[in-house]
């Protein structure tokens, strides 16, 4: 059995809905225990935060905490397939608006990195978004690469 958190994340259609069920969905999997669902956040989107024009609906983000026999591979697939049953529509652009958004933020202390796979997330440590949620459930978790916990990462952004 293995350890992943995955962060959670909407802001189109009834957001928090969407992140309720998104946890529905992977908790169904006979090879997923959700372990820990942390409080859920209202925040800016990236694209605002890069352009404070730009239109991007806020976002309601969380994380999970997931006991799973799934493969890391295998892990991505099937959150995307959760993605994509919960209307997320892929278009290949950055931080555009979605239904739903699951990313595998860390598996185990894995490193990983392939051209459809990263790990640990290789942006976590600069997201507030992220951050947060992960202290909620998980707050002594060290970040396998940075060496430091998951609250000394929020203190320091």
């Amino acid at each position: 059995m293995h350890t992943a958190y995955i962060g959670i994340g909407s802001n189109l259609g009834d957001r928090q809905k969407n992140c309720l069920e998104a946890v529905r969905l992977v908790g169904e999997n006979s090879k997923v225990k959700v372990v820990a669902v942390s409080s859920w956040r209202e925040t800016s989107p990236l694209a605002e935060i890069q352009n404070p024009r730009s239109k991007i609906p806020m976002y309601v983000n969380g994380a999970i905490k997931i006991e799973t026999d799934l493969g890391p591979e295998e892990l991505l697939v099937f959150l995307q397939e959760a993605e994509q049953k919960l209307g997320r529509i892929r278009t290949g652009r950055k931080w555009e608006a979605r239904t739903m958004d699951l990313d595998i933020l860390f598996y185990d202390d894995l490193l990983i990195d392939t051209p459809t796979l990263k790990m640990p997330h290789p942006e976590l440590h600069k997201r507030m978004f992220v951050l947060e949620p992960l202290c909620d459930i998980e707050p002594e978790f060290v970040h396998p690469v940075l060496g430091m916990s998951i609250r000394q990462l929020k203190e320091k952004l």
